[in-house]
């Protein structure tokens, strides 16, 4: 394939980082978009056509994928189509809104045979694939505790943009804490794979003028004794991302800004810092390319349907867990 051409669906900012990422790999792309200033901004940006609706862009052929880059609301039913056309998708994290609508998706792509590339970015991250390894080589020992932090002002996010237009505000159109920023879940479960309990509150505590949730508390237990909390606010400032693990031997500690990895492993304060230079549409760009890899033939490798899935049933479990006021065990 010399140059794949690719819908994106979606005109917003992520869909402008895939675009551009895309087409600096040598892709080509067309954009969807039912508002017409990103129609019109998308169009300018790639010399391409953007269309309003998914049917009209389809009918149009001569497309070899298909990126959704769309609010979470819309995920599955833009999917569908695009697998049963047989055309590969990249989908933005989450997979839907909820587990039921998740399990949809993924039996379409077992019937189709067409790959779904997940984007939960943070597996393409240089530094948190070197704890995994880490992790993987036991080097603070066994693991007992882990503390996984994601706290960034919502009104930070896209400066310029009113809180009422950016869908994150929206419940309805899949935004909030829990389902957008699932990225510490899925690496939660990348990294130890399922609990077996999990306690949670997911909760709309803030100020800030939204209908979606913006703080979620975690309790989780794993097999062997691991335990984990597990943070995300949409009202913190400064903004932190960081995951602290806690191990017989010592501990990790990784975050985005300082972006660097510490090793403690005696009892004094001691940390041996590792820094790194990779910027954030770093992994962006090694998703962009395995996306380009999957539409070459190649498979799914690094995020699935069925990762996808394991961090909707979490997802689920901690809506439950709030509604019922309970503790939720998993088979």
């Amino acid at each position: 394939m010399s140059t794949p051409h690719i819908l994106i669906l979606g005109a917003g900012s992520i869909g402008l980082r895939h675009g551009r990422n895309l087409t600096s790999l040598g892709a080509r792309v067309s954009g969807m978009d039912p508002r017409q200033d990103r129609r019109e901004a998308f169009a300018n940006e790639f010399s391409c056509f953007a269309f309003e609706d998914m049917d009209t862009a389809l009918r149009a052929g001569g497309l070899d994928g298909v990126a959704v880059c769309s609010p979470t609301r819309f995920h599955v039913e833009q999917c569908l189509p695009a697998l049963e056309a047989g055309l590969p998708v990249l989908l933005e994290k989450p997979v839907a809104k909820t587990l039921a609508e998740a399990e949809v998706l993924a039996a379409a792509i077992q019937r189709t045979g067409t790959p779904l590339l997940l984007g939960y970015t943070w597996r393409w991250w240089p530094p948190l694939t070197k704890v995994r390894a880490l992790l993987a080589q036991n080097t603070i020992g066994t693991i007992r505790h882990v503390e996984f932090t994601m706290s960034a002002h919502l009104e930070d996010w896209h400066p310029g943009e009113p809180l009422e237009e950016f869908f994150m505000s929206s419940a309805e159109l899949g935004g909030g804490a829990l389902l957008d920023e699932s990225h510490w879940v899925d690496l939660m479960l990348w990294f130890f794979g399922m609990p077996e309990t999990l306690s949670a509150r997911v909760e709309k505590i803030s100020d800030l003028d939204i209908s979606s949730d913006d703080n979620v508390d975690m309790m989780i237990g794993f097999p062997n004794g691991l335990r984990a909390n597990l943070h995300l606010d949409l009202y913190g400032r400064p903004h932190r991302k960081s995951i602290r693990f806690i191990g017989e031997g010592g501990s990790i500690l990784w975050s985005e800004a300082p972006n660097q990895i510490a090793v403690c492993t005696e009892a004094g304060e001691t940390w041996s810092e590792e820094r790194f230079s990779c910027e954030r549409n770093d992994m962006f760009m090694a998703v962009a390319r395995e996306y380009l890899a999957v539409l070459g033939g190649g498979p799914v490798t690094t995020c699935t349907i069925d990762d996808g899935l394991g961090v909707m049933t979490l997802l689920e479990a901690a809506r439950q867990s709030h509604a019922d006021g309970r503790r939720i065990a998993f088979d």
